[in-house]
């Protein structure tokens, strides 16, 4: 199988094609970018070091979700219109799944990818590898205050590790909770890998193109101070109809 992956879901870009256990091409850019503007380029120079085309690919396989809400748009909505016009299969992947995939962790030992929702509020995940190595979700991703999940975690036995770039701006108020069983990953794994994400999406099964959306897990900002001024309000319908 021959998977084109990518993930724009926070400010890393990454683009990779994977032909089954074989890594075929992969970049990996971590500077401020327009990622509407960098992606297809990125995609179509990965097929081009592959030496591939979008014809020969069988699965798309895209980080949706949590993260940046412009990014995950946009690698969605790319993901969708490609598998969508070329009929290919396509799959979606945790972006916290994605980060926790660079671990190389034991069985015994728990992951915690960590992205900064802002305001003290992270996007986190609790994963572990299995006795065979395989990735597992250990607890489902959320959106939470860092310091209430830094003591949720005080109530499971083990030890953990705390991966992502934006890890290391909440290593303190873990390891308060947590002393010496919490560490933070090296920073060689805290980007996202999109080969990883391949890998992931060999093992899931794919979706039809129109049911794939991005996984915010929290509302905008906007809507939520909408919601804070309309508390009667019911239903998903935000624009007043007239």
């Amino acid at each position: 199988m021959k998977i084109l992956a990518f993930d724009t879901s926070n400010q890393p870009l990454t683009v990779a094609v994977v032909e089954n256990h074989t890594i075929l091409s992969e970049q990996l850019i971590n500077v401020k970018r327009n990622h509407s503007l960098q992606l297809m380029p990125a995609i179509e120079e990965a097929l081009k070091q592959a030496n591939t085309t979008l014809t020969e690919i069988d699965r798309i396989a895209v980080a949706n979700g949590p993260g940046s809400y412009t990014g995950l748009r946009i690698a969605v909505t790319v993901a969708k219109s490609l598998a969508w016009a070329q009929k290919i299969e396509l799959v979606g992947i945790s972006s916290l799944k994605v980060l926790a995939a660079n671990s190389l962790s034991t069985s015994n030992h728990y992951i915690v990818p960590v992205i900064d929702a802002r305001r003290q509020n992270i996007y986190t995940g609790l994963y572990q590898r299995d006795a065979a190595g395989k990735l597992v979700e250990v607890s489902a991703d959320v959106h939470i205050e860092s310091s209430d999940y830094a003591k949720q975690l005080t109530e499971i036995e083990g030890t953990f590790e705390l991966i992502g770039l934006d890890a290391p701006a909440f290593y303190e108020t873990f390891k308060a909770e947590l002393s010496d069983r919490v560490v933070l990953a090296p920073p060689t794994q805290n980007l996202p890998h999109a080969s990883a994400l391949a890998f992931l999406a060999q093992e899931d099964e794919a979706v039809p193109a129109h049911e794939l959306v991005p996984n915010y897990l929290k509302l905008a900002e906007a809507e939520e101070n909408w919601l804070e001024e309309n508390p009667d309000h019911k239903g998903d319908d935000w624009v007043e109809k007239v």
